[in-house]
């Protein structure tokens, strides 16, 4: 039973948190957002007290149910582990118990923390199991599902409004590898040994298991019952049980109970109290009906500020109106960092280059950044217009954002930010250059910076 309802709630977890990725149309994150900014070193960045302190207690009370159900990165390996052990040989897909790779593990901690406090970006982009799932579907699911969407909306037609058509591009050449690899080693280590990447690499693994040691309810075994056979050790993804000495290294265990499936004496319990030596607990055991207190919350859905309406405008002019010319990508001595990033400085200590805004971004003008920033903060969005323009009614990026890196904009904000400042190149003007009549750039123009001028004669405009 409580394998049952941590694979549902972990399948469930792990559809919505892909599909923020994927939604083209912006509708789940109005209920769903809440989802990416309770994974921990999004939150961890944000200074995000409240998520940081349900996750600890959450921990606390129940083990590392992060692990196994709200993190992506860990449903991705149970997935791939899924398979394996159902393609593999009986004698090859067996877990078996090995030491625990201590130093191994506090290094890349430390590495980790390193980075953090020196506010080099990229060691948190790579290390973040969080940003690792989004660059993976990001770069390599989200194009497929694009083909999947423009398919379906060329067969229904025009008159069929359920799917509209979406363009699919490369963010980066360096990305697109990054997240290669990410998705072939973290596989391989999957495949291979359930959660070697879990306990070895991830900083979030290393801290919440080292929490888990001290959680209420813990899985145990009755020495008094077991017979020793090996199921749960054979089972067992992290493998942390050495069924042989009748010990659990905890700061390992993701708490999956596959153990407790697995264990067909009853000796493996989910319980609060050590198991007593002659005297099984029964109430605690598999068998409970009481699932209450095994149950755990999440936090309340945080729901998107209310549009602020724009006032008409004499000129009648949309933004939607006007659609953007393709133009070759200008390189930038200083780079252009989404609006409500605040500061370059801001935007390197907490994006954890996750891609999030870069694939949500409507108007495809976000992309993943190669040296902008620096080699400290590559993969960090930076803006490049040639596919389009920052609509200024347009405040996505910083919905999405889940580690403040992109501060929370409201409508009415987002038209007094100013990313930079347009330089008006006289001779290339076509007025100038053609002696011809446009105001183009004043039609479009959507906070009135640029003003109309008319000829001597007074007769037509400039």
């Amino acid at each position: 039973m409580l394998k049952k309802m941590r694979i549902a709630l972990a399948i469930a977890c792990f559809i919505v948190i892909s599909l923020l990725f994927l939604d083209i149309s912006g509708v789940l994150h109005k209920n769903f957002a809440f989802l990416a900014e309770f994974q921990f070193i999004p939150a961890l960045l944000a200074l995000n007290v409240v998520v940081l302190v349900v996750l600890a207690v959450l921990t606390l009370v129940f083990g590392r149910i992060y692990c196994s159900v709200i993190c992506p990165t860990g449903v991705y390996q149970d997935i791939v582990s899924y398979f394996a052990r159902r393609i593999k040989s009986k004698k090859t897909r067996r877990y078996s118990f090995s030491a625990a790779k201590t130093v191994l593990r506090i290094v890349v901690l430390a590495v980790f923390i390193v980075g953090v406090v020196a506010g080099i970006g990229i060691v948190s982009a790579i290390l973040d199991p969080y940003g690792a799932y989004g660059r993976m579907v990001t770069e390599l699911v989200s194009p497929v599902y694009g083909a999947v969407n423009n398919l379906f909306a060329k067969v229904l037609g025009v008159q069929h409004y359920t799917f509209a058509p979406t363009e699919i591009w490369i963010k980066s050449i360096f990305s697109l590898v990054l997240a290669s690899l990410t998705l072939l080693i973290i596989g391989f280590l999957a495949w291979r040994s359930g959660r070697t990447y879990c306990n070895t690499f991830c900083p979030v693994g290393t801290i919440l298991g080292y929490l888990s040691k001290f959680s209420i309810l813990k899985l145990r075994i009755d020495k008094t019952s077991c017979t020793m056979c090996g199921r749960c050790s054979r089972d067992c993804k992290a493998s942390c049980i050495d069924f042989k000495n009748h010990t659990i290294d905890y700061t390992r265990c993701v708490t999956c109970f596959n153990c407790i499936e697995s264990c067909k004496d009853g000796s493996m319990t989910y319980s609060i109290k050590k198991v007593a030596k002659k005297q099984p607990l029964e109430i605690v055991g598999v068998s409970s009906e009481n699932n209450s207190r095994r149950q755990f919350f999440i936090t309340s859905l945080l729901m998107a500020a209310s549009a602020t309406g724009l006032k008409a405008q004499e000129k009648k002019r949309s933004m939607i109106k006007f659609p953007a010319v393709r133009k070759d990508r200008y390189k930038r001595s200083i780079p252009v960092s989404p609006p409500g990033s605040l500061s370059h400085d801001n935007l390197n200590d907490k994006c954890t280059a996750c891609l999030l805004c870069v694939n949500q971004c409507p108007d495809k003008i976000i992309r993943p950044s190669v040296n902008e920033y620096g080699w400290t903060a590559v993969m960090q969005p930076t803006l490049s217009f040639e596919r389009g323009y920052c609509r200024t009614d347009c405040t996505v990026c910083s919905d999405v954002c889940p580690t403040d890196a992109i501060t929370k904009l409201s409508k009415g904000d987002k038209t007094k930010v100013a990313m930079g400042h347009a330089v008006y190149i006289r001779e290339n003007c076509i007025v100038v250059k053609d002696d011809v009549n446009c105001d183009g750039c004043w039609r479009i123009c959507p906070t009135d910076a640029i003003t109309r001028e008319y000829r001597d004669s007074g007769a037509s405009y400039l």
